[in-house]
């Protein structure tokens, strides 16, 4: 046996069992007059817990399962030889591979699994449908995933059974026919299913949302910012991270267009709709009508003046009936926003960009529970997934 893997083989068998919960403080800053009420968070440093020998990259994506499951996407490629010694043929090091591109964990953080990949997408034309670069993720009520990509030719959504059996596709990998396409996507960036209609923000190559009947797959329709017909120019050659903290570009949280990532569509329950419109430092809040069209109704600026990666990147709410709390990801300050989604007040913000526990680094993704907990995510350097446990209204 080779020095390192009887190395590793040791250090399994001497593992010790997981330990309870530590919960540590979030950096708080109260911005609501004091003695305001609003949720409070601690964080799980010990979440979540993953096999040995596995490793997660850039962590794109978070969503929340019907029975509370959580799982996630990242991005395999983005870990380098130094990450996966024991992947090289012959193993270099006593640990890691990556995991699966889609990990599920039980509320917990108990690790259950995963699947995805080349291989497990259809080929059309014989080209693999999987994305380079899988980008959100979304788990409707039936248990079903989907996400879609942001790498080059990633101009497709895929949908999944839990178990990693594929059921349909929105796209084709390697065409993109801009925003007037209704066939066709542009690096879509994220996906919900609601009211019988899916809903991509497409995304990093188009700047629109686009909307397909959740039973025939038929186009439903498209829209821009304020809800106009989306005539932003797309993204020329792929979205490249390197660039993403660019000082030249700056946000106009009032501009008439998209800015070039359209992050996230959320929907709510109560037949709204959430846009990040990330490098313009905005969400825009839509209504949906009972043809799923979407009629704007108001900007949200989120810490408006920042540069760099910007702000609004992925958008969650408290699980009561009302949806009472609004939470928006801050990719460039490492800050979850706390607003009052009635009247879009900011109560406070958690977090701030760090590599400790409950400090963020690109911070990507969001999603609740339905006990109120937080998940996030973070790619580039950042490469985990978190658990803000939800303490209490003070």
């Amino acid at each position: 046996m080779r020095p390192v893997l009887a190395c590793a083989l040791l250090l399994m068998l001497g593992a010790a069992a997981p330990s309870p919960p530590t919960l540590s403080p979030l950096a708080f800053e109260q911005i609501a007059p004091a003695g305001t009420k609003m949720p409070r968070f601690k964080v799980d440093a010990a979440w979540p817990t993953m096999p040995d020998d596995l490793l997660l990259g850039q962590v794109s994506g978070v969503a929340v399962g019907p029975d509370d499951s959580v799982w996630v996407v990242h991005r395999p490629h983005s870990l380098t030889g130094t990450d996966t010694g024991l992947a090289q043929t012959p193993p270099i090091a006593v640990c890691c591979k990556p995991a699966p591109p889609v990990v599920r964990f039980g509320k917990d953080g108990t690790y259950m699994g995963g699947w995805g990949g080349a291989a497990s997408a259809p080929s059309v034309d014989g080209i693999s449908q999987w994305p380079a670069s899988l980008h959100g993720i979304f788990v409707d009520q039936a248990n079903t995933v989907w996400f879609g990509g942001n790498g080059k030719d990633d101009h497709v959504v895929l949908n999944y059974s839990a178990d990693g059996t594929f059921l349909r596709a929105f796209g084709k990998r390697g065409e993109t026919k801009g925003n007037d396409a209704t066939d066709r996507l542009g690096n879509p960036s994220d996906v919900h299913q609601v009211d019988g209609m899916v809903l991509v923000s497409d995304g990093y190559v188009n700047r629109r949302v686009i909307g397909f009947d959740a039973k025939t797959n038929g186009y439903k329709g498209r829209w821009g910012a304020y809800g106009k017909p989306p005539i932003a120019p797309t993204r020329q050659g792929a979205f490249d991270q390197s660039h993403a903290v660019d000082p030249s570009k700056v946000a106009n949280p009032k501009a008439d267009i998209f800015g070039d990532i359209v992050h996230c569509v959320v929907p709510t329950k109560d037949g709204h709709v959430y846009v990040c419109d990330r490098n313009n430092n905005r969400a825009q809040l839509f209504k949906r009508g009972k043809d799923g069209a979407l009629t704007f109704v108001r900007d949200l600026a989120i810490a408006p003046e920042t540069g760099g990666t910007h702000t609004v990147t992925d958008i969650a709410f408290s699980p009561d009936p009302e949806q009472t709390y609004l939470y928006v990801a801050d990719m460039m300050n490492g800050r979850v926003w706390i607003l009052l989604r009635k009247t879009h007040d900011v109560l406070g913000a958690i977090g701030r960009v760090g590599r400790q526990a409950g400090q963020f680094t690109w911070l990507h993704s969001i999603d609740t529970d339905s006990e109120g907990n937080i998940y996030t995510t973070e790619v580039n350097t950042g490469r985990r997934v978190q658990k803000l446990v939800f303490t209490g209204i003070e």
